[in-house]
């Protein structure tokens, strides 16, 4: 087990019924999790805190993606040991996170685009938290669409809500499994 990441980070694929002369859809699901560490303690480490106020090293994060035979994606963020009360954003980003934050590339985006006006909840995946007195905070997201293979690969937390906030964290997560 890699640095508290789910053995394997589970991934089932089951592929729809049908005759017709379009290529079956896949429904699939992904679930990774594992706990905050600061980069540079474990070079594999898939979940990175960059800053331990608001991210603290050992808080953990689970983080599942489903999509349905349709096409449709949800995208559900839990995390544990956060600031309480604290508003986050997190979004789903390109690249798998790194000891730079800025490794994770930017927020992976359904119709790429380099127009501010297309970085929008309906463009990407907006997973805005804020921990409750305990630290514990919840968040979901569904679209329409799936991710392409190779583009979606972390879940930064960023230090405040909505498109714009230095990066606190990030998670490295296998949206698109080998196998």
């Amino acid at each position: 087990m890699v640095a508290g990441i789910c053995a394997g980070a589970v991934a089932a694929a089951v592929l729809a019924g049908g005759t017709g002369g379009v290529a079956d859809v896949q429904e699939a699901a992904v679930r990774a999790e594992a706990r905050f560490a600061l980069p540079g303690a474990d070079a594999a480490h898939p979940a990175l805190t960059y800053d331990r106020d608001l991210v603290p090293p050992g808080s953990w994060i689970e983080v599942r993606r489903h999509t349905d035979r349709a096409g449709a994606t949800t995208v559900r963020l839990r995390v544990r040991g956060l600031a309480p009360g604290h508003a986050y954003g997190a979004h789903v980003h390109q690249k798998p996170c790194g000891a730079d934050p800025a490794a994770a590339g930017g927020h992976y985006q359904h119709r790429p685009s380099t127009d501010p006006a297309d970085a929008v909840p309906e463009n990407e995946v907006w997973l805005d938290f804020t921990p409750d007195a305990g630290g514990e905070g919840r968040a979901v997201a569904r679209h329409d669409w799936g991710f392409r293979a190779g583009e979606a690969s972390s879940v930064v937390i960023h230090d405040r809500p909505g498109n714009s906030g230095s990066r606190a964290a990030c998670f490295t997560v296998p949206f698109h499994p080998a196998g």
